[in-house]
């Protein structure tokens, strides 16, 4: 297309932080940072246009790069909607920053780190597959795991002689045992919960829908807790990721312990007590808080 699909831009946006985030990891297969531009396949079956976004003056644009069929208007307007949630710009992050500001942990946080955005992963199978796969492993395995999923089972796009990556459907990796997934480096218990996980979405007895229709994080957290595979930590971070519950929060995670032991500068990691006291102002913005204290780790 001539011109690209634009997005406008919230004030409290920042392309170049959102960009910092989007490299923390050069392991990363579902898109690509090159420069000042990101490319990324949309999953919008049967097009699954590759993208490149890039922003001008508070303004998302987004060019169509190629597509394995013609664009219509309905994919034009499904990779708004996609980009807009990846970024999650229909969030206003003023009240967050209110609150922030008078706080001990986030007020320097907001401050270095303004604009940023809680980068989401709207698919559901793709957010559970994601925690599945990083439980108590470093962040750098957890990628590489992810990355001998997606490259086995995964389709792609090619262009310019390079391979642009889709997450694999529910539906394939239910067709799979836990034999076939073994060779990726997999645990066996991983395997399993993967393979339930998948069959609960590609059968309709999990989605993304049913979860929202809660409104309700308990309930949801409770829904998702009833798995196999699936305890309060990742629960969380697919409520908090996928789902956009403000109130998602991960308490038990590593990298938000390590991350207020940097900005106290304490001797030792946080205990669940001590972090309920620092999170007491921040009701409603768990998830917002724990994405900018993460971000000290990068």
């Amino acid at each position: 297309m001539s011109n690209p699909l634009q997005i406008k831009l919230p004030k409290e946006f920042s392309f170049q932080q959102n960009l910092c985030y989007l490299q923390r990891n050069d392991k990363e297969c579902m898109f690509e940072v090159d420069g000042e531009v990101i490319r990324k396949v949309i999953p919008i079956s049967p097009s699954f246009p590759l993208v490149e976004i890039s922003c001008h003056e508070q303004l998302l644009s987004i060019q169509i790069l190629y597509s394995t069929e013609p664009c219509s208007s309905k994919d034009f307007e499904a990779i708004i909607h996609y980009i807009r949630e990846w970024f999650d710009l229909n969030t206003d992050l003023l009240p967050f920053y209110q609150m922030a500001k008078k706080d001990s942990l986030l007020c320097s946080a907001i401050e270095n780190y303004y604009g940023l955005r809680t980068i989401g992963i709207p698919d559901l199978f793709e957010a559970i597959s994601w925690g599945i796969l990083g439980q108590q492993i470093n962040l750098s395995f957890a990628y590489t795991l992810k990355r001998n999923l997606v490259e086995k089972y995964g389709k792609s796009v090619t262009w310019n002689n390079q391979q642009y990556w889709l997450f694999p459907e529910a539906s394939i990796i239910d067709e799979l045992s836990i034999e076939d997934l073994l060779p990726l480096k997999l645990t066996t218990k991983k395997c399993e919960y993967l393979l339930l996980a998948a069959h609960l979405i590609s059968t309709g007895e999990l989605s993304k829908n049913m979860l929202k229709q809660m409104n309700s994080l308990k309930k949801a957290e409770q829904q998702l807790t009833s798995i196999r595979g699936i305890g309060p930590w990742t629960a969380n971070y697919v409520l908090m990721r996928c789902l956009r519950y403000p109130d998602a929060f991960p308490i038990a995670d590593v990298g938000l312990h390590n991350a207020i032991k940097y900005i106290t500068k304490a001797d030792c990691k946080p205990t669940k007590e001590e972090i309920l006291v620092y999170a007491k102002d921040w009701r409603g913005f768990e998830s917002y808080a724990t994405f900018y204290l993460w971000r000290y780790l990068y």
